[in-house]
């Protein structure tokens, strides 16, 4: 078990130094620290709803709501603050609340009523990004309340405030999965629903919350991209919810559930936003960096689906040689 965490750890762990590599000799302003900071603000965002996205992969789910979600949140967001007054706090509770509250819904779809996660989430998609369009005037919400953009631009010893956020988040992250028993249920149900049922875990209830996670990182990366760009609009947020998939696969996590771990997250987070970050050093038109991102994701899933087979191969190859040397005459040479 400890080989194989940290062989999973390290394969991404490789790639990102590699294109890291690739990147600082192509382009040489990536290495610069205003550079550095660009890459770490523009990690944030994607990292929490990665991490989100990862506590669904592990119990076999998908969700692709957090895009439109992030859309319809930070226009209420705006309305909140903007439009009725409310304090900025109140509006960010308000906020996570209804970001926990929606993913809630997701979940309560999957596990109780039992609807495919792929179904539901992609209902989810175009109906989140429908209210979005019907709150407040329909239009982009610009100039929120003085002081609102420092939650995301403010800055400790020198050192932005998201980076602050994200490592919190992924440092609670790495506890849960570790060390609490929701998360080794989390693990439990991805890996094998049915073991699952059998040694008493409530399954439909991890479902539950894993949406549940998911809808609360979708309200916080909301709150940081509303006070980065200082607004709300319908249109943010777009194809986010690939990005996080992508980052959750390409640092280990496996579709099929049981398999991933938030750190390994972070690291596909990096990766993706690197290539992003290098491809705009080297200006390179929108269209192009989106095929890119489509062609990490292909890549991603493909290598998910290969190493399981890969390992299936190994196992099948070891046993029929170890059944080998088992009938073999002590003594005898094959």
């Amino acid at each position: 078990m400890r080989r194989s965490s940290l062989l999973e750890f390290l394969g991404p762990l490789v790639a990102l130094g590699l294109i890291v590599l690739v990147v600082a000799v192509t382009t040489p302003t990536f290495l610069s620290a205003q550079n550095f900071n660009n890459v770490a603000l523009q990690a944030a965002v994607l990292a929490v709803v990665a991490l989100g996205s990862t506590a669904v992969i592990l119990t076999g789910g998908i969700d692709l709501t957090p895009g439109s979600m992030i859309a319809l949140l930070t226009m209420c967001l705006a309305v909140m603050m903007k439009l009725n007054g409310y304090p900025i706090w109140v509006s960010i509770l308000g906020v996570l609340g209804l970001g926990a509250l929606f993913g809630a819904v997701n979940g309560f779809l999957v596990a109780f009523v039992r609807i495919p996660a792929f179904i539901v989430t992609l209902a989810g998609l175009s109906a989140y990004k429908g209210f979005a369009l019907t709150i407040g005037p329909g239009a982009p919400i610009f100039s929120l309340p003085g002081g609102f953009e420092n939650i995301f631009y403010g800055s400790l010893l020198g050192i932005p405030l998201p980076l602050y956020y994200v490592l919190a988040l992924y440092a609670l992250g790495t506890v849960v999965l570790n060390h609490t028993r929701f998360g080794r249920e989390l693990y439990a149900v991805g890996g094998n629903e049915a073991a699952a049922v059998l040694t008493g875990i409530k399954v439909r209830r991890v479902r539950l919350m894993a949406f549940l996670i998911a809808g609360l990182c979708a309200g916080i990366a909301a709150v940081l991209l509303a006070a980065r760009l200082n607004s709300g609009s319908p249109n943010y947020g777009d194809l986010i919810e690939l990005q996080a998939i992508a980052a959750a696969v390409v640092g280990g996590a496996s579709l099929a559930g049981g398999r991933g771990h938030v750190i390994n997250t972070l690291v596909g987070v990096l990766i993706i936003v690197v290539v992003q970050n290098g491809l705009n050093l080297n200006a390179v038109s929108t269209s192009l960096q989106s095929i890119s991102i489509g062609l990490i994701i292909l890549l991603a899933v493909g290598v998910d689906i290969w190493r399981g087979s890969l390992v299936r191969t190994v196992i099948t190859r070891k046993s029929r040689l170890a059944r080998r040397n088992n009938t073999l005459p002590e003594g005898s040479t094959a």
